[in-house]
């Protein structure tokens, strides 16, 4: 047998063994959304860290790139070998795009634009969606600012992701909605959890599953739940965990983890 089916059954064998890093996959650290590339790389954020912070999962070397162009990064995504990161700069909301590597391509302003800072989603092609003060979602696409869905808000914060190729937009207490990339909805969803719960983040893990943070007000618990991406159902739900960090296995059960494994602190 050659060499390299005797790597691939390795490989196999720890994957389902969970003796190997690369067979859980972290979601959450400290509550923010973990961005998943490939079967390789973990891309996050974190307070009191200024850039970007990227583990990868085969040697669990921890590198941070883009400390110079960040302030507050919270939000992060990856599309077409760039990394859309939200920031505050000088009191003023922005998307900052940097390389593979992690140097300055531009600064997206959403100071008189976005009226969710850290809230956006990238599109392919790099578009990028945000919520507007006008019950609007806008594109941007280069200079260009045009409408991409009209919306509704609600008493808490929406959230905004990238996900299934598209823009997920949860209006806690409303509805939840999946777009397509050209703003026509996929489903709709009523909001399916007590208003008393409050939302924090969404996550897209590597097999493409929707993963939202949650908590109560009043509880240090939270909870991650999936949602499905084909109509929005709630399919499953974590244990309660004190630390908001969560990683999340192939078959999609949780389970609470700690952030100093991840971020080296």
């Amino acid at each position: 047998m050659h060499r390299s089916v005797y790597a691939l059954i390795a490989s196999a064998l720890l994957w389902s063994c969970g003796g190997s890093p690369k067979s859980l996959g972290l979601i959450y650290v400290r509550g923010r959304a973990v961005e998943p590339v490939g079967d390789s790389l973990l891309a996050m954020t974190a307070v009191g860290i200024d850039g970007l912070v990227l583990y990868h999962l085969r040697s669990g070397a921890i590198d941070t790139i883009g400390s110079e162009a960040l302030d507050s990064p919270l939000q992060v995504q990856q599309v077409d070998g760039r990394w859309y990161v939200s920031d505050i700069r000088d009191g003023r909301p922005q998307i900052v795009v940097l390389s593979w590597d992690g140097a300055l391509e531009r600064r997206i302003d959403l100071g008189d634009i976005s009226s969710r800072a850290h809230q956006f989603a990238v599109l392919p092609g790099g578009r990028v969606v945000v919520e507007s003060a006008d019950l609007e979602l806008l594109q941007l696409d280069g200079d260009s600012i045009t409408s991409f869905a009209l919306i509704e808000t609600g008493a808490r914060p929406s959230l905004i992701a990238g996900a299934a190729g598209g823009v997920l937009h949860a209006v806690p207490g409303k509805h939840m909605t999946l777009y397509n990339e050209f703003g026509n909805i996929r489903w709709r969803v009523e909001w399916p959890w007590a208003v008393t719960a409050y939302f924090t983040d969404i996550s897209v893990d590597r097999q493409g599953r929707i993963h939202m943070m949650a908590g109560v007000p009043g509880d240090s618990a939270f909870r991650v739940y999936t949602v499905a991406r084909d109509d929005g159902d709630v399919i499953a739900w974590s244990p309660a965990g004190p630390y908001a960090t969560f990683i999340v296995d192939r078959r999609g059960r949780f389970r609470p983890d700690s952030a100093s494994r991840w971020l080296g602190n």
